[in-house]
């Protein structure tokens, strides 16, 4: 077993052309020239991640103190466990991602993969704020470690988490393909049922504080989505081996798993008991979502009658819509910070 050298911090003797850098396995000099980049995309990717930049106390949460306690139970027990488990996948993301950027060597993706970083550090923040202000500490612990103890909870993590740590112990190619994959899979399906959800509560006039904050996060996401779809497509353009059809049909069937666990968790945490919404339009919707995610990668369709957006559901992205989002933070600070053009999860 071959294991991917980690790029060396310091290299006197780096490769300055750029048509030898690769993603993997390449002689990186880590000299950040932002006029000297092989990958196009990432000018584009870096100034508009750039632009997203946003602070989550800027966002006015005291009616949703009020209403956490007019949600129903239902409500209640849905908001808590999907913050339990988006408050861990971008916990163990911020961790994560400077680990892959050990090993790519082409400095200006490893530019965009500390921006993410950083990114997933502030969407932690976001929920421990919406945590600190809307619920009691009690409370608060309770909701932070219910993974420990949901054994459903615990099991999705653990196929994400288990991933990450596999190629920890075994950095090989192979295996960082398979953790570029899962960060795919968390980027792109494993969020969606959870956003679903607070959208939902938006349309009921429900916790717009919190809506707000999860609009702004589901912005971020999609700016990772594209950011890891492109370092994906790039090492199928520079390591073929690795993308066989053999491997091919393990990464479909990844991100069928991953499809799978999210209309698991959709039926637990939300189920047919919350008003405007059901099982049908979750299983629907993840099944758009994992259509979209596996043809994006060149994998194909994985499931029939699943190639458009489920009209029952259409309603998510006009909440989603990146290039809509504006508070008085950003309005307030025009010439810091440009909110046009975002990047959209079409992806």
């Amino acid at each position: 077993m071959t294991y991917l050298p980690k790029r060396p911090l310091f290299n006197e003797h780096g490769d300055t052309d750029t048509r030898l850098r690769r993603m993997i396995g390449g002689n990186t000099t880590n000299l950040n020239d932002f006029n000297n980049v092989k990958y196009s995309w990432v000018s584009g990717w870096y100034r508009q991640a750039m632009n997203n930049f946003w602070v989550p106390e800027e966002i006015n949460l005291q009616n949703d103190v009020r209403e956490y306690r007019l949600l129903s139970r239902e409500e209640r027990t849905a908001y808590d466990k999907i913050l339990s488990f988006l408050i861990f996948l971008d916990s163990i993301q911020t961790a994560n991602i400077p680990s892959l950027g050990e090993y790519i060597t082409a400095n200006e993706v490893n530019l965009c993969l500390t921006i993410h970083a950083f990114q997933e550090a502030v969407h932690s923040q976001s929920y421990s704020y919406m945590l600190d202000t809307i619920c009691s500490p009690e409370e608060r612990n309770s909701i932070l470690y219910q993974w420990k103890d949901d054994a459903l909870l615990l099991e999705r993590n653990r196929f994400i988490g288990d991933l990450y740590n596999e190629f920890q112990k075994e950095p090989t190619a192979a295996h960082l393909v398979r953790t570029a994959i899962a960060n795919y899979i968390l980027e792109g399906i494993y969020f969606y049922s959870g956003f679903m959800f607070f959208y939902n509560l938006a349309r009921n006039g429900k916790m717009n504080g919190s809506v707000q904050e999860i609009r702004y996060i589901n912005r971020d996401e999609n700016t990772h989505l594209y950011l890891f779809r492109s370092i994906i497509l790039e090492l199928r353009e520079e390591n073929p081996g690795l993308f066989d059809s053999e491997h091919s049909e393990e990464y479909r069937s990844m991100i069928r798993q991953g499809v799978e666990q999210e209309i698991r968790w959709g039926r637990y945490v939300i189920g047919d008991h919350i008003p405007g919404l059901s099982v049908r339009m979750i299983e629907d919707y993840i099944r758009y979502l994992g259509n979209l995610r596996s043809t994006a990668l060149g994998l194909g369709e994985l499931y029939e009658g699943g190639r458009t957006e489920p009209e029952a559901t259409s309603w998510i992205s006009q909440y989603a819509n990146a290039n809509s989002i504006k508070t008085d933070f950003f309005e307030g600070k025009p010439t810091a910070y440009s909110k046009s053009g975002a990047l959209v999860d079409d992806l």
